[in-house]
C-alpha cells in the first residue's frame, strides 16, 4: 500500500521498541507511506481466537489433531521464540485442548522453543512466551543447538546434515506452530522452518545458511533451492501436524491454517505473499523506516531485515534512516566480535564468502545495504557499534531527517513497519 500524505498531516509516530518516537519533518514536506496490506481486514483478539479454532476444526489435508493424536504416548509442540510475532499464547490453549480430547495428559506433552541458534530464554521469558497458566501445566524447554543434544537423521541432496533436537526427533507426535511471512533467504517463513533451523543443530543451520551464498530467493516465493532443502530435511524427521498463522504488527491473526504441513503451509503462503509484499514502482531519495517496534527491533541482528527491505525502495546513492531501539544490542556475539575486531568490511566479506560463519554472516547483509545507500540509525546501540557497522548515528531523529531533506525536491518515503513490508519487483 502506498499512501500519499497531506501537507497538513499530523506528526508521524514511528514505533521504537515498546513505545513510539515522533518524527518532525520540514514544514510542507509531503511523503509516501510504504506499508503492507491491500485492504483493511477486521481484527480483534476474539477474531484471532476464532480463526485459530476454525483452522483446527477444519484441517487441510489431514485428520483433526484430536483424531491424529489418539493412542499416542507423547507429543512435542514447537513454538517460535521471542524475536517473532507469533502469538504463542493464543495457539497453545486450543492445541492442548485437542490433545486432551485425544487422551493425552499435560505430563505427556513437551513444548520446545524453536530457537535455532538464537539465545536461550530465561524462565520469566519462557513464562511470558507461552503464558503463565500453560507454563505452570506443561514442561517448556529451550532448544539446544549443540550437536550432542541433537540426533543425526540423514543428509539432504544439497549437503545439509540433518541433526535435530533429540527430544523432538524421538517424539511419536510432532506438532509445529509458527507465523508465515516473507523471508529474504528462503522465500517464506513458517512451516518447516520450525524444524530447520528451529530445532536443528548449529552445524545443520550453518550448512543450510551457507547455501545462500550460492542460491537466492525472492521474498514470498518458496520455490527456491533453500526452501526445497528445508522441505527435504523435514522428510527425515516429519512434522505430523501444522498450525500456522499470519499476523500483523499488533499480533492479531489475519488468517490461520492447520493440518498437513505442506498443504496447510502452501495455503498460508499464498495469503502472506500477497499481504506483505509491495510492488517497487518508485525509488526515493530518502527512506525513513521503523523496524516496527518490539520484537522486530530487539536486536540489530533482527532489525537488519527492515533495513534490507527499505533499501529496495531507495535510489542508488540515496539515504536510509532506520529507527530501531535494539535493547539487546547486536543480538549475536560473533556478529559483534567481527564488527569490533576485524580490520575492515572488505576483509570480513571476503572471509565470509570463502567460509560461511553463522552469525557473522549478517555482515554480508550490511555490505549489501551500504553498497546501495548511506545508512543513519536511531537506536540505543553504543555509538561505536553504529559507526563500526558503517552507519551514521542519528542521535536526534527529527534533526537527522531535516538534514537529509534539505533539497526540497528530494522524494521521501516512510516505512512504519519495515520488517513486514517486503519488496516485490517487476518480473
Amino acid at each position: 500500500m502506498i499512501c500519499k500524505a497531506k501537507e497538513d498531516c499530523t506528526i508521524p509516530e514511528l514505533r521504537y521498541g515498546c513505545t513510539t518516537m515522533p518524527l518532525e519533518l520540514p514544514s510542507g514536506r509531503t511523503y509516501d507511506t510504504l506499508t503492507y496490506g491491500l485492504e483493511t481486514l477486521e481484527t480483534s483478539p476474539e477474531l484471532s481466537q476464532d480463526r485459530i479454532r476454525e483452522a483446527l476444526a477444519a484441517p487441510i489435508g489431514a485428520k483433526r489433531l484430536r483424531e491424529l493424536a489418539k493412542g499416542t504416548s507423547r507429543a512435542v509442540i514447537l513454538v517460535s521464540d521471542g524475536t517473532r510475532l507469533c502469538p504463542n499464547g493464543l495457539l497453545l490453549p486450543p492445541l492442548l485442548e485437542e490433545l486432551m480430547v485425544a487422551g493425552l495428559g499435560d505430563d505427556q506433552i513437551d513444548i520446545v522453543v524453536a530457537l535455532g541458534a538464537h539465545r536461550k530464554h530465561t524462565p520469566d521469558e519462557l513464562k511470558r512466551l507461552v503464558g503463565a497458566e500453560i507454563y505452570a501445566r506443561v514442561r517448556v524447554h529451550n532448544h539446544s543447538a549443540a550437536s550432542e543434544d541433537c540426533v543425526y537423521r540423514g543428509t539432504t541432496s544439497l549437503g545439509t546434515p540433518v541433526e535435530i533436537n533429540r527430544m523432538v526427533a524421538e517424539a511419536p507426535l510432532r506438532i509445529a506452530t509458527g507465523n508465515i511471512e516473507p523471508h529474504a533467504m528462503v522465500g517464506i517463513s513458517g512451516g518447516v522452518k520450525a524444524l530447520v533451523p528451529g530445532v536443528a543443530s548449529k552445524r545443520t543451520i550453518e550448512c543450510h545458511h551457507a547455501l545462500s551464498l550460492t542460491y537466492k530467493a525472492v521474498p514470498g516465493v518458496p520455490t527456491n533451492p533453500l526452501h526445497l532443502d528445508l522441505e527435504e530435511a523435514e522428510r527425515f524427521v516429519p512434522i505430523h501436524f501444522l498450525l500456522n498463522v499470519i499476523v500483523g504488527h499488533d499480533r492479531h491473526v489475519l488468517k490461520a491454517v492447520a493440518g498437513n504441513p505442506a498443504e496447510a503451509h502452501k495455503k498460508g503462503t499464498e495469503f502472506a505473499a500477497g499481504w506483505f509484499t509491495r510492488q517497487v514502482t518508485e525509488l526515493y531519495d530518502v527512506v525513513i523506516a521503523s523496524a516496527g517496534g518490539a520484537p522486530k527491533d530487539l536486536q540489530m541482528y533482527q532489525a537488519l531485515k527492515a533495513l534490507r527491505n527499505a533499501s529496495a525502495f531507495v535510489k542508488p546513492g540515496g539515504a536510509l534512516l532506520l529507527v530501531a531501539e535494539c535493547p539487546e544490542g547486536m543480538g549475536n556475539g560473533l556478529f559483534q566480535h567481527w564488527i569490533e575486531t576485524m580490520g575492515d568490511r572488505r576483509k570480513m566479506t571476503d572471509k565470509l564468502r570463502e567460509r560461511f560463519v553463522l552469525g557473522a554472516h549478517k555482515i554480508l547483509h550490511v555490505e549489501e545495504v551500504l553498497h546501495r545507500a548511506r545508512v543513519f540509525v536511531r537506536s540505543s546501540l553504543p555509538r561505536h557499534l553504529i559507526e563500526l557497522l558503517g552507519f551514521y548515528p542519528a542521535d536526534d531523529l527529527s534533526a537527522t531527517a531535516h538534514a537529509l531533506l534539505q533539497d526540497p525536491d528530494a522524494k521521501l518515503a516512510l516505512m512504519p513497519f519495515g520488517s513486514l513490508t517486503y519488496p516485490r519487483h517487476q518480473r
